[in-house]
């Protein structure tokens, strides 16, 4: 409390010197997007590795602004259409660009190849890319399906309490799974949680605080424009391409780092946070109108998670021609949504 107190009038302090402005919560936004991911590394050797990591811990800091938007919009009754807009550009971003681009730069290879394999000493065989596919393969999947229930209880073009009820409890429940498995791997290893990840869970919720104020403060400034492009008429649009920033430094860090596993489950991942849970909180408030491109949004994501899972499940990989499909793919559907 003390903390959120002074970070408070820290900001009152701002607000009156005039620095306010939305470029300089733009980038606290992205400040504290960045100090999360440096304590996410920190996580991976505290309990949480590899795909666990990308699935359970990612989504939640790097879909955070995601959740706030909706939370601040549902408060304030607004438009469900701009939530639903929210989501749908986060989670078309996350699975044509920003898992493109990675493939482009530097490959996404998941499964060694077979040339790597043969130039390493003759040892037990790894089972770790195997076992990562497997778990992204589930994750795809559990995407893919997310999808067609959103798409079914949106079938009447509106998606009310009942159906937001339906949408958070399949997401509570996918987290249960994995959050008993991470207990099931650290009692399989004899691994306990040590001090460190508490103190760097206390740490990530600090990050989300500040994340919160400037998710609000631009919510505020973006309502109150009401003409021009860079308005509450596009707040949809906008607010799902500012709060895709954070998993834009995901893949692009994780993509360099030759960490394929990672860039594939912080993307799906931070795609169940939208879809469904986002969208089903939201409708815990208000229903929501479904908009007119809805059902193209939803092919794209249905699409691009089954080439996904071909990708992966046949190849191991993703191969960068592919990648720059779905970077071209990103393209088409900016040009359909927006004009």
């Amino acid at each position: 409390m003390l903390v959120c107190e002074a970070l408070n009038g820290l900001l009152s302090i701002i607000e009156q010197s005039g620095l306010a402005t939305p470029w300089f919560f733009v980038g606290l936004f992205v400040a504290s997007s960045f100090f999360m991911i440096w304590r996410l590394e920190a996580l991976s050797s505290n309990g949480f590795e590899g795909t666990v990591l990308g699935t359970l811990v990612m989504p939640y800091c790097s879909g955070l602004g995601n959740l706030f938007f909706a939370f601040l919009l549902g408060q304030r009754g607004s438009e469900g259409a701009e939530v639903l807009t929210n989501c749908l550009v986060n989670n078309v971003t996350n699975l044509t660009l920003l898992i493109g681009l990675p493939a482009v730069l530097w490959g996404l290879q998941v499964i060694p190849s077979a040339g790597k394999k043969s130039r390493k000493r003759r040892k037990a065989p790894d089972t770790a890319p195997r076992l990562n596919r497997l778990s992204l393969l589930l994750t795809m999947f559990a995407l893919l399906f997310f999808t067609g229930i959103t798409w079914a209880v949106a079938s009447d073009g509106r998606i009310d309490f009942a159906d937001g009820l339906v949408l958070v409890g399949l997401f509570l429940f996918w987290q249960c799974i994995h959050v008993f498995e991470v207990l099931k791997t650290n009692v399989r290893q004899n691994k306990s949680f040590g001090l460190m990840l508490w103190v760097d869970l206390c740490l990530l919720l600090g990050g989300a605080y500040v994340m919160y104020v400037s998710v609000e403060w631009l919510v505020n400034w973006l309502t109150s424009m009401e003409s021009g492009f860079v308005s509450a008429a596009q707040i949809g649009w906008l607010s799902g391409w500012l709060m895709v920033l954070p998993n834009g430094l995901l893949a692009m860090y994780y993509g360099w780092k030759g960490r394929s596993e990672v860039v594939y489950s912080s993307q799906f991942g931070d795609g169940h946070i939208c879809v469904p849970l986002c969208i089903g909180l939201f409708a815990l408030f208000h229903p929501i109108a479904v908009p007119v491109f809805f059902k193209m949004s939803m092919l794209i994501l249905g699409g691009a998670a089954i080439m996904h899972m071909a990708c992966i499940a046949l190849m191991g990989r993703l191969p960068q021609w592919i990648g720059g499909l779905l970077v071209l793919g990103y393209g088409v559907f900016l040009f359909l949504g927006l004009v």
